[in-house]
């Protein structure tokens, strides 16, 4: 599995999960907020913030097309137009919000949504792309995209593996030599039964490019999750507090969250480690603690031992439970007290040659 270079960070299987804050609508048409939002993410540890690089006339038209989705979308009976109207980003904040998150160290880049969008994001030198499923079939864009050299990440919401495929094709034909897919499922809230996350080891296989998890579930468990199956990236909406309202805060993380997904993804990285079927150096001074055969009752000198005189306890320094069934019915080579372990050479006949183990 190839690995990756985006803004500095090697993105990749071998590597912790890149974490990717979305600020998206949430700002409220505040700019105070929308930086408020910057210094929140970098606060929390996350490795870029990301925006969304549209307007209204640019991603749609006035048509008068309503979204009808009985009672199942956050954003029922509004007008697409107005919706975009309200969500996007003025293009003259991109300079000062990319600004205060290099003054965190914070990479910054965005999804634009047609190719004029590119264009702009081009003359503010952002790293990166990404490419939101809506937009994974606008050939156009994935070109236009290609042709500037950069990592591209693209989410695979709402598309069939032959879209999928298509959409891999057209950026490589194009000229992208960095590419993520993420997993997305399209819907706002997603339901954790719908996220699907065993299809991300298919994607890497399929695809041979890291792959990643674009979570729009509440909480931080599918993202764990996701790590644990392969996910290199995570992107995340954020937001400073649900209860302040925004198209997209319903499902966003609030900073206290958004800091615990960047330390459980890194713990789950940490702990998948390689595949281990001895014991570990860190584990050998455990195996005291392990059972072992012991003395129970006073033994004399020649006398059978029995399930009465012996017992199987911690800690470990006698002889293994495994020859429980060999010691039964031997005799003891010399008289032993109760508390001491049992050992090969306290019993007679041929098992005081007994190896140790």
């Amino acid at each position: 599995m190839p690995t990756i270079s985006i803004g500095g960070h090697s993105v990749g299987p071998d590597f912790p999960p890149f974490i990717i804050a979305e600020m998206s609508g949430n700002h409220n048409q505040s700019l105070d907020r929308a930086l408020a939002l910057v210094d929140a993410a970098a606060a929390a540890g996350v490795h870029a913030l990301k925006l969304q690089t549209y307007t209204a006339d640019t991603i749609s038209m006035d048509t008068g097309f309503v979204i009808r989705e009985e009672g199942k979308s956050l954003w029922e009976g509004k007008s697409l137009y107005q919706l975009y109207k309200e969500a996007y980003t003025p293009w003259e904040w991109h300079a000062a919000i990319f600004e205060r998150a290099r003054q965190h160290g914070l990479l910054a880049f965005s999804s634009p949504f047609d190719e004029t969008a590119v264009d702009f994001l081009e003359s503010l030198d952002v790293p990166a792309y990404k490419i939101a499923s809506f937009e994974n079939a606008h050939w156009p864009l994935l070109r236009r995209v290609a042709a500037t050299g950069k990592p591209v990440i693209v989410s695979t919401g709402a598309a069939t593996l032959s879209e999928i495929d298509e959409a891999v094709r057209v950026l490589r034909g194009a000229g992208c030599r960095e590419l993520v897919l993420l997993k997305c499922t399209s819907t706002y809230p997603a339901s954790p039964a719908t996220t699907n996350l065993r299809t991300i080891p298919v994607l890497a296989e399929t695809f041979n490019c890291p792959v990643g998890l674009s979570d729009h579930t509440m909480g931080v468990g599918a993202s764990v999750a996701a790590v644990a199956l392969g996910a290199s990236v995570i992107e995340k909406h954020f937001t400073l507090r649900r209860a302040d309202g925004g198209v997209d805060s319903s499902f966003s993380l609030e900073p206290e969250e958004l800091k615990l997904l960047v330390e459980e993804t890194e713990r789950a990285h940490q702990a998948l480690g390689t595949v281990q079927l001895c014991v570990q150096a860190s584990e050998e001074k455990s195996r005291i603690f392990k059972r072992s055969i012991y003395v129970a009752r006073p033994v004399a000198a020649g006398e059978e031992l029995t399930a009465d005189n012996l017992r199987i306890i911690r800690p470990g320094d006698g002889l293994l439970p495994r020859h429980w069934d060999v010691v039964l019915g031997r005799r003891a080579a010399r008289a032993l007290t109760p508390g001491t372990p049992l050992t090969w050479d306290a019993l007679l006949g041929e098992q005081a040659a007994a190896p140790q183990s």
